[in-house]
């Protein structure tokens, strides 16, 4: 006999994948479409962390102060790898860059380790391993979604 609230989890899970597809798929076409793609995020993480009342709004702003940190951590590294004057420069200037991308590199590493603390104050480690596999998983749909178009 399949449990009802498993099966009810199921249910909802499906749904807010559904609704992320859609708002992905609209997103690529609208001037707001960051704000949507991180609305279905926020979805998706709300579903399947099972935030209480109590976690939410704690989880919430450690969350948003991370998550922008961790963004601009990823820009930068991406910036460094992608800048087109890299093919002009000397031996110890690409040396140079590349130390800054493993700096950058370090400093995502570091933040995770500083926030794991800070997470684990506001909600359980299984809700904290879920975190880790639900962001990995939002960014592979949204990457496959992103590649069918």
């Amino acid at each position: 006999m399949v449990n009802f609230t498993t099966m009810r989890h199921a249910w909802i899970g499906w749904l807010v994948g559904l609704l992320f597809i859609a708002q992905v798929a609209n997103a690529q076409n609208d001037p707001n479409g960051r704000q949507k793609i991180e609305a279905a995020k926020i979805g998706l993480i709300t579903n399947r962390l099972n935030l209480t009342t109590d976690q939410a709004p704690q989880f919430w702003a450690i969350y948003n102060e991370y998550n922008a940190k961790k963004q601009e951590l990823n820009r930068r590294i991406r910036q460094l790898n992608n800048e087109p004057s890299r093919t002009n420069l000397n031996d110890n200037q690409l040396v140079n860059g590349l130390r800054e991308v493993n700096s950058n590199k370090q400093k995502l590493a570091d933040l995770d380790d500083e926030y794991m603390s800070r997470f684990l104050k506001v909600i359980s480690p299984a809700q904290l391993a879920e975190l880790y596999k639900t962001e990995q998983m939002f960014n592979r749909m949204l990457l496959n979604k992103l590649n069918q178009n």
